[in-house]
C-alpha cells in the first residue's frame, strides 16, 4: 500500500506542478490525481515513472510504495 502522505510531500518538495510530474513520469494527469486520491493502486510502470520524475532514491521508493521500514 502506498504511503500517499509521503508521496504528496515529495511532490510538494519537488517544486514541480502536477502536470509536469505527470508528463515526466508518463502518467496521465487524471490517473495521477486518481492514484493520489486512493482510486486504484500504482502500477509498476507508474512507480518507475514517478521514481524517475521525482528523483527518488531506491530507499525512498521502497518506503513510499512498498511501505518498507528500512534501517
Amino acid at each position: 500500500m502506498t504511503d500517499i502522505k509521503k508521496l504528496k510531500q515529495k511532490i510538494k518538495d519537488s517544486g514541480m506542478t502536477m502536470t509536469a510530474i505527470a508528463k515526466k513520469s508518463y502518467i496521465s494527469r487524471e490517473t495521477l490525481y486518481n492514484r493520489l486520491n486512493g482510486l486504484g493502486e500504482f502500477t509498476a510502470s507508474e512507480i518507475v515513472g514517478l521514481t524517475h520524475a521525482l528523483k527518488l532514491t531506491k530507499h525512498e521508493r521502497d518506503i513510499i510504495f512498498l511501505n518498507k521500514k528500512l534501517n
